[in-house]
């Protein structure tokens, strides 16, 4: 599939008149909305950025209560290193990245359907409690001494650093790059650097484990969830079940929503 196909797509999200997954559009689906399918049981295998490690599980819990004798199994890790296991054959079902371009890569290898978006974050900035370096804001990050930890740019949270770095002007020098933003929350927590650069999200998930500072959104960076059945899933309808339980459903955004993520439209 053309990476223009996947842009069409996501451009006409919110009218839903994209080409669907497969075997959407059953006679009776809502205008405008694919027909998720009515009855379905077994294991869903569900590979998904690890920034959604908080939130996909409470996502799952409902989705299991709607459909009795479903089982929804996550494989939570760095998008990129979750693309390649898919594209090298692993069997899973769905694919969540934090990331458009990530997902393209899917896409393009001609292993996933047609993705959906579903969510969207920004980045703020992580301190140990107590904030012991005095971070108010991000040109405090580039002071001699401070240690800094971010996610290597290879990965969407690293990205998504580098762009609002280069917003805002900061060179910033870390002491580790990191392939999980989970990691660099972690080195936080851990009390090993003065800060980190992490998504909005994992500083609402850390709670009083961290201190933090907002980045104004004028000054801040973005990143798009999209959300795709595999092709060739081992439980194909199950998978589409999934994908449409996540983006059409009310209730789910509202669980996004209260986790800190942002609609993607």
């Amino acid at each position: 599939m053309s990476v223009s196909r996947v842009l069409l797509a996501w451009s006409l999200a919110t009218a839903i008149t994209v080409t669907p997954l497969v075997g959407a559009g059953a006679a009776g689906a809502a205008p405008g909305r694919p027909a998720a399918p009515q009855q379905v049981s077994g294991t869903v295998t569900v590979s998904a950025a690890s920034s959604l490690t908080d939130v996909f599980p409470v996502i799952a819990a409902a989705f299991m209560k709607k459909y009795p004798g479903t089982n929804v199994k996550f494989n939570f890790g760095g998008s990129p290193a979750l693309v390649e296991q898919i594209n090298a054959g692993a069997p899973v079902d769905v694919l969540a990245t934090a990331s458009e371009p990530t997902m393209w890569k899917a896409v393009n290898a001609g292993r996933v359907n047609a993705p959906f978006p579903f969510a969207k974050n920004s980045m703020a900035i992580a301190m140990p409690p107590g904030n012991p370096a005095g971070i108010t804001g991000l040109s405090d990050l580039s002071r001699p001494g401070v240690l800094v930890a971010v996610c290597a740019v290879a990965v969407p949270c690293g990205a998504a650093t580098r762009d609002v770095l280069k917003l805002n002007s900061v060179v910033v020098k870390p002491v580790t790059l990191e392939l999980d933003v989970r990691d660099v929350l972690g080195r936080v927590m851990a009390d090993e650097v003065d800060a980190g650069i992490v998504y909005v999200t994992d500083v609402k998930a850390a709670g009083g484990k961290v201190t933090s500072v907002t980045i104004p959104p004028a000054s801040n960076a973005t990143t798009t969830y999209p959300i795709a059945t595999v092709i060739g899933a081992p439980n194909a309808e199950a998978a589409r079940a999934f994908v449409m339980y996540v983006r059409f459903t009310t209730s789910v955004q509202g669980i996004l929503r209260a986790y800190g993520f942002a609609r993607p439209w």
